[in-house]
Order: structure tokens, then C-alpha cells, then sequence
């Protein structure tokens, strides 16, 4: 079993369309038993793929051992994909986290459900306290959406530092350009200085993920995005393939 986050310390930088198109790869392309565990309050990645949230929020009561993980996950229409969706209970994440004080506890829940998924991907919130930490602990590999921007290598040097300080062993890091624009002279430049990061194109494919409720894959699997996200899935077991040896 693999965990793969993909984490963000700011919001708008297509975190959750990212985390959801990767968890359709898995099981659809790898097909591998896959779980789409949505950490995110808003709850993005459930509404990505057609879930509504349900009237009571419990899902920060899987931190505190109230509810088992397996009542609150859902199958998806695809073959060997479910999901675990966030609700408002999760605001207080990093609350109910301290008051257990187990630094482990989103490891320790990712071994538990091991037995039933090869591969977990973690939709993680924008945010740098101890939900963020307990990520790091638990992620084998972290996926780091990032803007070309002059801004995009402080928002890295940012995670990696939170990565440094929660870790004996470190998770593999793959920062992911998102949002390139090929016309724009400040894109080409980024994508230029790291040829070799994974790149998701600014693309309308990409934006009528939330349109069509479906993974890009499924209507558009000819186009760049389709191909881009492709490309990163296939650098990810990469690098899980590289961290067994």
C-alpha cells in the first residue's frame, strides 16, 4: 500500500481536480484498489465525483476512533475506486488531533485500510499546523501542486521545510506545475528552469472536471490535460518504485 498527498500551503492551485483525476489513474490505468480520502473541510473531491455531503458531519470522528473509516466510505462508478469524503467536522481537524495528542493518528488510520486499498490518495486542506504534520508522517510520496510564478519556489521550499521538520524518513517530493499557459512568456520561463517537474496544462478539459462531475479521462482522454495527468501518475509509481529499492 502507498500513500500519495497532494498538498498545498494555499488554496486555487488544483489540488483537489489533481488529487481526483490521480485517484481515477489508479484504479482505472493501474487498477489498483483505490481510495480518494478527502482531508479538505470543503469538500471537494467528493463533489468532483457526484457525492453529496452528508447531514451529519462525522468524519472527524475517524481521528478519534468514534467511527470506523468503513461506514462513512462510498463506492464510486468505477471499477476498484471509492471514497472517504470530508464534511464540516473536519474544520476542527487540528483540534481533535491535539486533544488525542497521537502524532501518528492519519498513519495509523492509512495501515489500518491497507487491507482493502493498494493505494490511498489523500486530498489534503491548504493549511501548515499539525493536520499538515500527520500528512508528512503518513505520505509516502507528496505531490506539490504548484502556479508558475515567481512565488512557486517559495510555496516548495515551504513544504519541503514542513516535510523536514515532522520527518525521520522523508516521503518523495514531486512538485507539479498546474495551470501553464505556454502563451505566457512567465509560464514558459517557469516550465523551461524545471523541465523535468510533471506539468497540468491550463486547459478548459481540466475545468469541465467540475462541470461533468467526471475525471478527465473518462471524456476528454485524447487531450493535453488527459496526457498531463498521465504523465504524473506514471512519475508517481516512479518514484514508489524507487523508494522499494
Amino acid at each position: 500500500m502507498a500513500v500519495i498527498a497532494v498538498y498545498s500551503v494555499k488554496g486555487g492551485v488544483g489540488k483537489t481536480t489533481i488529487a481526483a483525476n490521480l485517484a481515477w489513474l489508479s484504479a482505472s490505468i493501474s487498477r489498483r484498489r483505490t481510495l480518494l480520502w478527502d482531508l479538505d473541510a470543503a469538500g471537494g473531491a467528493g463533489f468532483l465525483y457526484g457525492y453529496e455531503p452528508a447531514k451529519r458531519a462525522r468524519a472527524g470522528s475517524i481521528f478519534s476512533r468514534d467511527v470506523d473509516p468503513a461506514e462513512l466510505i462510498h463506492k464510486t462508478a468505477y471499477d476498484r475506486l471509492d471514497l472517504l469524503p470530508a464534511d464540516e467536522s473536519l474544520r476542527d481537524l487540528e483540534g481533535v488531533l491535539a486533544r488525542i495528542g497521537k502524532k501518528r493518528r492519519l498513519s495509523r488510520l492509512a495501515q489500518a485500510l491497507s487491507a482493502s486499498y493498494e493505494r490511498i490518495v489523500l486530498d489534503c486542506p491548504p493549511v501548515l499546523n499539525e493536520v499538515s504534520a500527520q500528512v508528512m508522517r503518513a505520505a509516502d510520496v507528496v505531490i506539490v501542486p504548484l502556479p508558475p510564478s515567481p512565488l512557486s519556489a517559495r510555496a516548495f521550499a515551504l513544504v519541503t521545510e514542513e516535510i523536514r521538520r515532522h520527518t525521520e524518513v522523508h516521503p518523495a517530493i514531486l512538485p507539479v506545475f498546474s495551470m501553464i499557459d505556454r502563451r505566457r512568456a512567465l509560464h514558459r520561463d517557469a516550465q523551461d528552469e524545471h523541465a523535468n517537474w510533471p506539468v497540468i496544462p491550463l486547459a478548459s478539459a481540466v475545468e469541465q472536471c467540475a462541470v461533468r462531475l467526471l475525471p478527465v479521462g473518462v471524456f476528454a482522454p485524447a487531450s493535453p490535460a488527459a496526457k498531463g495527468f498521465g504523465q504524473l501518475w506514471t512519475a508517481i509509481e516512479r518514484k514508489l518504485a524507487e523508494a522499494k529499492k
